[in-house]
């Protein structure tokens, strides 16, 4: 066996593991319950994808030696926990009833930005109504500034492969520039995009579409 395969292997038992543990606060109702990146969590882990993080450990492992080199305090032990505690409470509290759901997996910490307050069909502009989304998010960057920040643009199925791998860069890289003109540190920020290869919801109905017309926001502890 190849190590890319005991890799693959590893992460999936691991990924399982974890499922039980994966929930969410609903934006409306206040609730924990299982999110739905979690409940796509299957699709995600066959295709080699791990749900909220996706860039990988190698582009992560870059960006914090890049910004520990730039004097950004690198987090241990027991503050990491402590510290991505307190930036998430602060993320549900600036989020709460806007439809945006925050996901905790381990240290990391991941926003699931749905289609209707995010993109309209085929397009990377900005929606009105995302701009106080991410205002919020901006606000939390800036205090808990030792985080790594991904940045994930997925679609819907409508369109080609081709087509929608770039639609879903080019919204990843929006939510980027308007990060950047809020001063957070372009060593922070890490785009990729998914087109649609990564559905949590069923490409089959107008809702799951707009469901899986999304971004995904991860923020990832500076470790040493």
């Amino acid at each position: 066996m190849n190590t890319k395969s005991l890799r693959f292997i590893v992460a999936i038992a691991g990924f399982t593991a974890m499922l039980a543990g994966c929930t969410t606060l609903d934006a409306y109702t206040q609730e924990s319950k299982t999110s739905n990146a979690t409940k796509g969590a299957i699709i995600g882990a066959v295709s080699g994808a791990v749900v909220g993080l996706i860039s990988g450990d190698d582009s992560v492992e870059r960006r914090k030696r890049a910004l520990i080199g730039a004097g950004v305090g690198a987090l241990a032990g027991g503050a990491i926990g402590y510290y991505m505690d307190q930036q998430e409470a602060r993320l549900r509290a600036e989020l709460e009833g806007t439809g945006v759901s925050v996901t905790r997996i381990g240290d990391n910490i991941t926003l699931n930005m749905p289609g209707h307050v995010t993109f309209a069909t085929n397009s990377s502009d900005l929606s009105p109504a995302f701009f106080a989304v991410l205002n919020s998010v901006s606000k939390v960057l800036t205090e808990f500034d030792q985080t790594i920040v991904e940045v994930a643009g997925h679609t819907d199925s409508d369109g080609s492969v081709q087509y929608n791998q770039g639609l879903s860069e080019r919204r990843a890289q929006a939510v980027a520039q308007f990060f950047r003109t809020q001063n957070i540190m372009d060593q922070r920020l890490i785009t990729v995009g998914q087109g649609e290869s990564r559905p949590v919801a069923d490409n089959s109905t107008a809702s799951g579409k707009q469901t899986n017309r999304r971004v995904e926001i991860t923020m990832v502890p500076v470790t040493a």
